[in-house]
């Protein structure tokens, strides 16, 4: 099953297998008799599965189904799709027993390639187990030595670091199972850049990472900037964790609750115990960052205004303005109890109003895609909130990105562009 689970389908042969197979099925139910009565049919077929398609998009944004507007790139995957269905079905009726037989085979083939197509789109979901929410990554070995007791060196890791010869060129991906206190955490993913995987490994800054909602801890995104930027400084990344807020029973909103469970004390202390226990990292909170994507950011936002003792750093990429803010009234009965004013203070720029003068040694980097409408608002305003608590604030506008992998990957490539004279990786 892990092989089938580990297919990739937002590239490779299978989606493009589909596409070619939807493109064949489409020419083949097109090409009958060319009398007037069977074009007319086969227009009317595809126009009125495009209309519904259309009528389908502005509902689910009318109904904020998603929480976020779908972009108009899904709306022309709906029509498509459903242009190719409508074809299909007015195959079914005066046609010989194999055309009705090859059009049912159509009907599925093309909505699995919708399905892909919109899916490749947004580009969080690269195999057939994420789409799922099953985890592919394998799990990585992690049995390194790990000297707790040692004082952080003084001076900044790339003015002493000397890469072997045998160091690999890339990072290692997997993920690891992080005990939990009471909350049902899937396995987190873990980045380990290639300066971790030699004999002697230096202590390294880490990133607690969290993905959005629904979404996987998978470090693939996060993984693949570090190996960038990693390639570009002698094999020095920090060590990446992509530890999962979310869980399995639905969006805990970054809070312990009876309803999902202990989801924030697994994020601020089950997890950073496990890290200091099990990987090679620097004590200090300036090499410890907290951070994350649309849901994860929010929670990122959260923590690291609860905790600026734990954190020297935060990452929000694209992120809600707080957490809840797509169910707030379903947040508000099964987190919160039903009490408004509780939900209202676990915001973060509540909790910022809440501790003043303490986040003068945080440093903050909020992005968000330029075609994300619905999120540039909140974004900027946590942007601002987080500036007038007093931590030093950066606001990027990813161009052209919306609220998908663009915008992911955007945002990380500028925040470890800010980070890495920060954690001691590069020059000023």
């Amino acid at each position: 099953m892990d092989v089938l689970w580990g297919i990739r389908i937002i590239d490779g042969p299978v989606y493009a297998t589909f596409l070619v197979a939807s493109a064949a099925f489409v020419l083949y139910l097109l090409i009958r008799k060319p009398t007037p009565r069977w074009i007319v049919t086969a227009l009317l077929g595809m126009l009125g599965g495009a209309v519904v398609a259309v009528a389908l998009f502005f509902l689910v944004n009318a109904l904020d189904v998603f929480g976020t507007p779908l972009p108009r790139q899904v709306a022309f995957w709906l029509m498509g799709t459903f242009a190719a269905l409508g074809l299909a079905l007015v195959n079914l009726w005066a046609s010989h027993w194999w055309r009705k037989v090859l059009a049912l085979i159509g009907i599925v083939i093309f909505a699995i390639t919708g399905t892909l197509g919109v899916n490749a789109y947004y580009g969080l979901d690269p195999t057939l187990g994420s789409l799922f929410g099953i985890s592919t990554a394998g799990k990585i070995d992690i049995d390194q030595p790990v000297n707790t007791s040692a004082p952080d060196p003084t001076q900044p890791l790339y003015e002493t670091w000397k890469p072997p010869a045998d160091m690999p060129k890339k990072g290692q991906q997997g993920s690891q199972v992080i005990p939990s206190s009471g909350f049902d955490a899937r396995p987190a993913g873990i980045y380990l850049p290639p300066a971790a995987l030699v004999k002697n490994p230096p202590r390294l800054p880490v990133v607690i990472f969290m993905m959005g909602y629904p979404g996987n801890p998978d470090p693939e995104y996060i993984g693949g900037v570090l190996d960038t930027y990693a390639a570009e400084h002698q094999g020095l990344a920090p060590i990446a964790v992509v530890a999962d807020q979310i869980g399995t029973k639905g969006d805990p909103a970054c809070e312990d609750s009876s309803t999902f469970g202990a989801a924030e004390t697994y994020i601020t202390k089950d997890v950073p115990a496990w890290i200091r226990t099990h990987l090679n990292v620097l004590h200090s909170p300036a090499a410890w960052t907290i951070g994350g994507y649309s849901n994860g950011g929010a929670c990122a936002f959260k923590y690291a205004a609860e905790h600026p003792d734990q954190y020297g750093n935060l990452l929000v990429v694209s992120g809600d303005e707080y957490p809840g803010v797509e169910i707030q009234r379903q947040t508000i009965d099964q987190v919160f109890g039903g009490s408004t004013a509780a939900f209202d203070a676990a915001k973060p720029t509540s909790i910022l109003a809440a501790n003043p003068g303490r986040y003068a040694n945080l440093t903050a980097v909020f992005t968000v895609g330029g075609n994300d409408p619905t999120f540039i608002p909140g974004v900027e305003r946590n942007a601002q909130a987080a500036e007038a608590a007093g931590m030093r604030t950066t606001y990027y506008v990813v161009p052209g990105a919306g609220h998908v992998v663009d915008a992911l990957d955007g945002g990380l490539t500028k925040d470890f562009e800010i980070l890495y004279p920060l954690l001691g990786l590069s020059r000023q």
